[in-house]
Parts: structure tokens; C-alpha cells; sequence
């Protein structure tokens, strides 16, 4: 027994001894997340830790090595979260927020302030080929803001609209990232809204089975929901979204100043997404909405509010296995009024607006209706709703005979519930 406790008896003396050096290294990680935080630095840097790992690796021989890499992922595992404590969410100096997302899909920070595009190198690694996607409705200084600052770009353009999110232009994409000589080691930018965000995502994560995907979204809608969670997808004839993947970004840059060209109608359309948000999940943002008009004073506070319940819900629950279907509150019915209403109809934020009213309590909806008419947001919709109904069927959230549904009795709090397909059709008609 003396060799076990002689053996004990070293672990315990050599446990001191990295209990006293770990003190040494997070003094060290502190000192970098202060540096990191006067350069405007994001908190992860996939590269930089790929490195690390490959080097350090070496230090030990090769039957120790697994266990090393393991122990050296936990370390930088322990030193990001504890960066993102003390910068991730907190505000520098220069009015730039920054939430740190972890999941199993990958690790990334969400970067917001005004002014950021024309410094986009400095929150993304943009030393190598850059492929940046973007639509004719995006100011085109936007994408050349961020050609400036990288290595070797090209700008492709594709149409504003839901139409761009198709397989044909999926196909045209991908082989134009092959034209300019895209390899696995460069990356793809999306900058525009939801369906640049989404096309240029799944590209990337298509192409040569995965290439870095930066998003840079210029719409409210992006900016407050798809911007982050790794959704991305095309859509297959009138069903939206129905192929794609889950792809996370390296990293998501928000900058204010661009909503100042943006329209009334799509800023409203865009914090309907929001608005979605908070009735499922923040009763303080929801009054926000109820006593405050939003302008350029409260809309950053809006936007991270918006950003910080998705980031929460994806982290709990990436691939949509439970807690976030939550996300889906108005979009069930919502999407089947979009699919009904084509591409020059109603907006997606409208038609989201459209897909809440049924599933609130009399109290809920009674609140929800006045905030959305001081949005500017529809309330009643007089189109065809029992096509609208049958295109539900289709949706990827009906399961055989039920539609998964999101239903909100009270401000702040949401129930997901599994309908049956008649029942559904019957509350929406009783409530429409």
C-alpha cells in the first residue's frame, strides 16, 4: 500500500502546485481579455487556438498526446469563459457590446456597436480569398467597406427577395466560390439581410463540406434573430427553408448605423422579431415596446435585449430539439401567410405579426395588437388564410397529423403544444 499513497501523496503535491500556477494563468488570461478589450479584439480566435493545440501537442510523446490535447482544450475551454465574463458581455469604452455564444456547433462572438463594417478585419480573419455575398437592395459601400480591409475579395451580388433563396442561385454561388479559386482554408461574408445570411451560410458550409462564414446582417430582421443560431437554408418551391443546415458563424458583426437607410416599413417588419421574443421570454423588453418609442437612443438596447433570449435559447438547445421551438412563436402560420402573400406581398416581420395574434391569450393579445399598431404592423389579414392554413401542412413543424405550436397565456412566458391538424385550422379561423 505504500507505493499507492506514496503515488497519492506526489498527485496531491503536484495539485498544489497547478492550483498555484492556474492563479498565475488566469492572471495572465485577464491581462489578455484588458488588451482585447482596448483593441476591439473578439474573445474567440478559432485560428489562433487551432495553432496552440498543434504546437503545444508536440511538447508531449506521442501516448500521452490524446489525453494533453483534451487537457489543453478544457484550459482554453475555462480561459474564453472566463473572458466573456469580463468582456463578452459588457460594454468597452468605445459603446461596443460583445455576447460570447458556445455550443457543440462551434464558439463565436456577437460584436455591437455603430461604425464597425469599415474595421471589419478587426473582428474577422480577413487575410486570405474573402467571398462576400450581398443583394442589389444593400448599399454596395457596405460589401466594398469590407473588400477594403481584406487580403483578396471578390463582391457577388445577388437579387433582393425571397427568391434569391433557391437552389439555382445556390448553384450559380457555389460555382462562382469555385471560379475565384475558394479553397477550405478561406471564407465566405454575408452582408445583407436574412436571405443573404441564409444562402451565403449554407454555401459555406456546402462548399468543400465547410468553409469559415462570417455575417455581417444590415437589416433589423437580421440583426435581432438570424444573424445568430446557425440556421441557414434555401427553400424548395413555396416551402421556406426546407433545405438546409446548421451552420454556425466564426463570428457576427452588428453595426447600428446601418439601419439609418433602411425604411420605416422594414425597421417595423424587422422588430417584430423582437417583439416575437420578448412575449415568449422578456416581460421588461415587451414594456419597453408598450411605453417607449423606439429610436436611435433605446434600439441598441433592443437589439442586444433581442440578441441575449436567442443566445440563450440556442445555447440550450441548438438543433431545435425542444426550448427552441419557442423561436417559432408566429411563424408556423406566419410563413404559410408569406408563402400565400409571394414575393410582392406582405414581409416576413408582417407575417410574422400576423402568425402571433391566434396563439395569445384574450389579455396577451389585447397588448400585442397595441404594440403593433404603434409599430406600423398589419393586425388583420384579409388574404386567402385557408391556403395559408394548407401550406402549414407542409411545414417542417408538422409532424404527421399535429402542428407544433407556440402558444403565449401570459407576457414573458410561452408553452409549445402539439395540435392536431382540424384543431388547428379551427382556432386559426376562430381567431383570424
Amino acid at each position: 500500500m505504500a507505493s499507492i499513497n506514496d503515488a497519492r501523496s506526489k498527485i496531491n503535491e503536484i495539485d498544489k502546485e497547478m492550483a498555484q500556477l492556474f492563479v498565475k494563468r488566469m492572471a495572465a488570461v485577464r491581462e489578455v481579455a484588458e488588451y482585447k478589450r482596448e483593441q476591439g479584439m473578439p474573445i474567440f480566435d478559432a485560428a489562433r487556438e487551432e495553432e496552440l493545440i498543434c504546437r503545444n501537442a508536440e511538447l508531449v510523446g506521442a501516448d500521452m498526446r490524446e489525453y494533453y490535447v483534451d487537457f489543453l482544450k478544457n484550459n482554453m475551454a475555462v480561459s474564453k469563459r472566463y473572458q466573456s465574463r469580463l468582456i463578452g458581455a459588457s460594454a468597452s469604452d468605445d459603446g461596443v457590446r460583445r455576447l460570447h455564444v458556445t455550443l457543440p456547433g462551434g464558439e463565436y462572438d456577437v460584436t455591437v456597436g455603430t461604425g464597425l463594417i469599415v474595421s471589419a478585419d478587426k473582428y474577422m480573419r480577413l487575410d486570405r480569398k474573402v467571398f462576400i455575398v450581398t443583394d442589389d437592395g444593400v448599399p454596395r459601400e457596405y460589401a466594398e467597406a469590407v473588400a477594403a480591409v481584406s487580403a483578396d475579395s471578390m463582391i457577388y451580388t445577388v437579387k433582393a427577395g425571397e427568391g434569391s433563396k433557391s437552389l439555382g442561385v445556390m448553384e450559380k454561388l457555389l460555382m462562382a466560390m469555385m471560379d475565384f479559386g475558394m479553397t477550405r482554408k478561406d471564407c465566405a461574408v454575408a452582408v445583407g439581410g436574412g436571405v443573404v445570411g441564409d444562402l451565403t451560410g449554407f454555401a459555406a458550409a456546402s462548399y468543400m463540406r465547410g468553409i469559415d462564414f462570417y455575417n455581417i446582417p444590415t437589416t433589423m430582421l437580421a440583426e435581432v434573430d438570424s444573424s445568430i443560431g446557425g440556421k441557414t437554408a434555401v427553400n424548395l418551391g413555396e416551402v421556406k427553408n426546407v433545405v438546409g443546415a446548421f451552420y454556425q458563424p466564426r463570428a457576427v458583426l452588428i453595426d447600428t448605423e446601418v439601419l439609418k437607410t433602411l425604411s420605416k416599413r422594414h425597421m417595423a417588419a424587422g422588430l417584430c422579431e423582437a417583439v416575437k421574443m420578448s412575449l415568449t421570454s422578456d416581460k421588461e423588453l415587451f414594456e419597453l415596446f408598450e411605453n417607449e418609442e423606439i429610436n436611435e437612443e433605446n434600439i441598441k438596447a433592443v437589439i442586444i435585449g433581442a440578441l441575449e433570449i436567442k443566445k440563450a435559447v440556442v445555447e440550450a438547445d441548438e438543433k431545435e430539439a425542444g426550448l427552441r421551438r419557442i423561436l417559432n412563436f408566429g411563424h408556423t402560420l406566419g410563413h404559410g401567410i408569406e408563402a400565400v402573400e409571394g414575393l410582392g406581398g406582405l414581409y416576413h416581420g408582417e407575417c410574422v405579426a400576423l402568425g402571433m395574434l391566434p396563439f395569445c391569450s384574450p389579455s396577451v393579445r389585447e397588448r400585442l395588437t397595441r404594440v403593433l399598431v404603434k409599430l406600423g404592423l398589419p393586425t388583420e389579414y384579409t388574404g386567402d388564410i385557408d391556403k395559408a392554413i394548407e401550406l402549414v401542412v407542409h411545414d417542417k413543424k408538422c409532424e404527421g397529423k399535429s402542428v407544433s405550436a407556440i402558444f403565449v397565456d401570459e407576457v414573458g412566458s410561452s408553452r409549445i403544444e402539439s395540435v392536431k391538424i382540424e384543431e388547428f385550422k379551427k382556432l386559426v379561423k376562430e381567431r383570424f
